[in-house]
Formats: structure tokens, sequence, C-alpha cells
């Protein structure tokens, strides 16, 4: 059935793709990202003596939640067609005053973490405003965010570490089910970002907005609070990244997150989440976090340098989006 006119003029749309491709397609996903994930651990488990050791996953379950946390915000950002470049600045932010109402005020962290979390809620609502009332790429926005904030955390630390200690250090050591806190409060946020995506008239509302404004605009979709929802809502999970960050190092660092938002852009765009907007999912993006731990494990276990890792991640964050826009095409030929 091919789209055409109407009585009004308008044209009708083309069919909905079934139930069935769709979940089809969606499991050959998760088989890829799986299938790609194992294959890693194999490869280096293999090249390695000391991969395939307890130390080890210890060690990426200690480094990821900050990582899966953010990709969460970024996974809604990125379907809506949006891009949030200030995560990482906005975690040094929030990090620095979680820093200095514990160390200089002396306040327990059941105060000062809220606060933290509001301070990142705070940066994602300014760069929500800003981008629906002016209608200004979120790119530029987020750009001047990056650079206020960053600049932000400077200033609250007077650009010195603040060590913390142990008053900070239970978030990071105390094991749940035989699993760091951060790592299953990681899992929580990935399930329940998920849940929301995929089962409620918010997640709707989110694919809508990127596969379509406009069309989403008509049929009665607030696009504006929707934006400045998901921008909000990222710059809070980096808010809570950031105090996963500072319980790990028992310190607020104002370089903290440096580069930060280009990790985690690698790890959604790696999960399959579209840079033109209007598909993605939260757990494909996890997948991507635990594919870029697994390869900067590995090859740090070979003894590869920095830069040539760098290179090497650089190339796969390549191939996904070249992935992604061969899939774009498959799809709207089958359309």
């Amino acid at each position: 059935m091919t789209a055409g006119p109407t009585g009004n003029g308008l044209s009708t749309p083309p069919p909905l793709p079934s139930r069935r491709g769709t979940w089809a397609a969606g499991l050959m996903d998760y088989l890829a990202l799986g299938g790609v994930l194992v294959g890693l651990v194999v490869v280096f488990g293999l090249s390695t003596e000391h991969f395939l050791s307890r130390t080890t996953f210890d060690m990426i379950a200690s480094q990821v939640p900050g990582a899966t946390i953010a990709a969460v915000g970024m996974t809604f950002v990125l379907i809506i067609a949006g891009i949030d470049l200030s995560v990482g600045s906005v975690l040094g932010l929030s990090g620095a005053v979680l820093g200095v109402l514990m160390v200089r005020w002396g306040v327990s962290a059941w105060v000062a973490v809220p606060a933290c979390l509001g301070a990142g809620l705070l940066c994602g609502a300014v760069n929500g405003l800003v981008t629906v009332a002016w209608r200004l790429p979120s790119f530029i926005v987020t750009l001047g965010m990056l650079e206020i904030a960053r600049g932000g955390a400077m200033i609250v630390l007077g650009s010195r570490t603040a060590y913390i200690g142990a008053p900070i250090e239970p978030i990071a050591e105390t094991r749940l089910l035989g699993l760091p806190v951060p790592f299953v409060v990681a899992l929580g946020v990935v399930a329940l970002g998920q849940l929301v995506l995929t089962r409620t008239v918010f997640g709707r509302h989110v694919v809508a907005v990127g596969s379509n404004e406009e069309t989403a605009r008509l049929c009665g979709v607030g696009v504006r609070r929707v934006k400045l929802a998901v921008f909000a809502l990222c710059g809070l999970l980096a808010a809570l990244a950031g105090v996963m960050q500072v319980s790990r190092a028992a310190s607020a660092n104002p370089n903290a997150g440096a580069g930060f938002e280009l990790d985690t852009i690698a790890a959604v765009v790696i999960g399959g989440t579209s840079l033109m907007g209007g598909r993605g999912s939260v757990v494909r993006s996890f997948f991507g976090v635990l594919i870029i731990a697994v390869l900067g494990s590995g090859l740090a276990q070979l003894g590869v340098q920095d830069p040539t890792k760098r290179l090497i991640t650089g190339l796969v964050i390549v191939a996904a989006a070249v992935l992604d826009y061969y899939r774009r095409r498959l799809n709207r030929s089958e359309a």
C-alpha cells in the first residue's frame, strides 16, 4: 500500500512497520551488540594473561556506573534529535558543589547529594529553556554551558581539588548482592530509563519529537515541554554520575569530567541510537558503555598506548555511525 492523496488534499501516511518486524529488528541489534561484547572478552581473554579475572571485572564494574548513568540521559537527548555537549562540565560542577558543601561547610552527604543533583538539574533546565525559547541549536547552547559549568566548577573549588575522604566513600565501597552500589544504581537507572522510553506516554512523545517535530506538534504533543524535560533529565543524570565519580575518588576535582561528553556520545552511538533522532534504546546504550569499557581495559592490558587507544575507539565510533547510516537507508527502502 502506498501513500496517496485523500479527499481533504492531504496525503495518507505510509503504513507503519509491523510489531513483529520491529521486534525482530530490535532483537538483531541486541544480538549484534552482545556478540561484539562477547567477542571482545574472548579476544582479550586469549590475548592477555589476567583479563579474565575478578580484578579486571571489578575494575570495569567500578568504572562504568558514571558513564552508564550519563548515557541514559544522552540517549533521550539524541532521540529528540538534540545533543548535549555539557554533560562532562555539569558533572564537574555538580561534584564541585558536593565537595564544597561537605568539606568547607561541613554539610552531611544526606544534604550535599541532593544539592549536587539540584545543580545538575538546573544546568540541564537552562539548556532546555534557552534551546526552546530562542529555537537555538542545542549544539551551540550546550557548548556554551560546557564553558559556563566548567568555569563555575573552578570558581567554586578555587581551582583546587577538595578531598572529602571517609564521609563520601561508603557510596562507592558498599556492595549489594556482591556488586558495588554505584553499579547497582546504574542498572536501576537503565531499567527505569528503558521503561519510561518504551512503556510511557512521555517516552512515545520523545520518539515522536525526534522522528518529526512538526508532525508531533500537529498531533498535540507539547514539543517544547518534552525538550525541556529531556535536557533537564540529562543534567540531573550527569549530576548523579558526578556523585558516583566523587565517591569513587573521595574528592571533588574542578577538571572532573573533561572529555566525558565525547565518551558518553560515543557509547550511545555505538549502542545504535540514531544521530538523526527518532530511534534509540537505553539498554543498547548500556551495551555501548560496556563495549567501550572492555575495549579500553583490554587494550590497556595489551600495553597499547593512550594515543593508539583513542585512535581505535574513534574508528569504532565512525564504524557505528556508518552502520547507522546504512540501517536508516534499509529502513526507508522497506517502508
